[in-house]
């Protein structure tokens, strides 16, 4: 049986995960907003990954992202014991591991910042996008 302290410690804890999650939704869809589109569009499973391409760099390489996402998830449900899953997932997981670092700079770049920045989006992410949405950085288009 659950002490008071615990439910107690348990609805602050679901309360501010709420919260966060919250915060990062408002955030993406600033960060759509400062760069042009609706940030409805921010909500939207891979279409979201698609217009950040569209804003930050090009949607050709979308379709990159897209096929190694795919690959990956075939790998995944094939099995660790399957060859053809061990072979196609490595190709497919640098692929993808290569997109986002590149998409995250990219990302960075759009608002003016530099390497830093990257850094702190890749290794940071969510503090960092609350940062680009709601500080004082203005969307300057793919650089």
């Amino acid at each position: 049986m659950d002490t008071p302290f615990t439910v107690i410690f348990s609805l602050v804890i679901f309360v501010f995960a709420l919260i966060w999650i919250f915060l990062q939704i408002g955030a993406y869809c600033k960060i759509f907003e400062k760069a042009g589109e609706s940030g409805w569009k921010s909500l939207v499973p891979f279409y979201s990954t698609y217009i950040q391409y569209k804003f930050t760099w090009s949607t050709q390489y979308f379709s990159f992202y897209l096929v190694s996402s795919i690959l990956l998830l075939i790998c995944k449900y094939m099995g660790s014991r399957s060859l053809l899953a061990l072979l196609l997932s490595l190709p497919a997981f640098i692929v993808f591991f290569g997109l986002q670092v590149i998409s995250t700079h990219k990302l960075s770049k759009a608002f003016g910042h530099g390497i830093g920045f990257t850094l702190g989006l890749f290794f940071f992410k969510p503090i960092f996008i609350l940062i680009l949405a709601f500080g004082s950085s203005q969307y300057q288009g793919p650089q």
